[in-house]
């Protein structure tokens, strides 16, 4: 049986692409994409994971509505599909500490710069890259790493550097991040960690 993997979105869904074409051409081969859920009702991730086959759910978070109530009802959408892997695809929301006991080395993020550089709570996005430029670095590059109770500070899976033009602007930057290193890293390290789970379940 393969590993059982969620994947968290919240808007476009390039990264979860990444995962999808990685799966259709074998590279997942201990990953299942069992489930896609986003808590914004307008992502386009989501008829991205529609049309590849992949189910679907909503977690919205209601106006003035506790964390723990939402996390409870996404803790529950995931045990109900039977998800024994969470990958976090551009999902804007920070998971609480008793969140993420839950399911230990078994959630994984990409962040789209060097780690410890420009990351941590407000990082995300273009600011991202426009904190990068703003510094004036000549690497950026993107991280895949494990997620702790603290933002952006899990352990490090895989890094991969990416060079900054002189004409850079955090958009185009972005995109170069994320075609040269994101889409390549996050599969890899999918694969990686159901693995790894995979291992675990058929050893036990």
């Amino acid at each position: 049986m393969k590993t059982r993997i969620a994947v968290l979105v919240s808007g476009g869904g390039t990264n979860l692409q990444a995962l999808i074409d990685a799966r259709d051409r074998g590279e997942l081969p201990h990953g299942e994409l069992s489930l896609v859920v986003s808590n914004n009702a307008g992502a386009y991730a989501m008829t991205r994971a529609a049309r590849a086959g992949i189910p679907t759910a909503l977690c919205l978070r209601q106006k003035g509505e506790p964390k723990a109530a939402f996390e409870s009802r996404l803790l529950a959408i995931l045990a109900d599909n039977r998800i024994e892997m969470i990958v976090l695809a551009g999902f804007m929301a920070i998971l609480s500490a008793d969140f993420v006991s839950r399911y230990p080395n078994r959630i994984i993020n990409v962040h789209p710069s060097l780690i410890p550089s420009f990351c941590g709570e407000g990082f995300y996005g273009l600011r991202v890259h426009r904190a990068a430029l703003d510094y004036g670095v000549k690497v950026t590059g993107a991280t895949v790493h494990y997620v702790n109770e603290i933002p952006d500070g899990g352990r490090i899976i895989c890094q991969k550097a990416v060079d900054i033009r002189e004409d850079d602007t955090p958009e185009s930057l972005q995109r170069r991040v994320m075609e040269q290193a994101e889409w390549i890293l996050l599969p890899w390290a999918a694969e990686k960690v159901a693995m790894k789970i995979w291992e675990e379940k058929n050893n036990a």
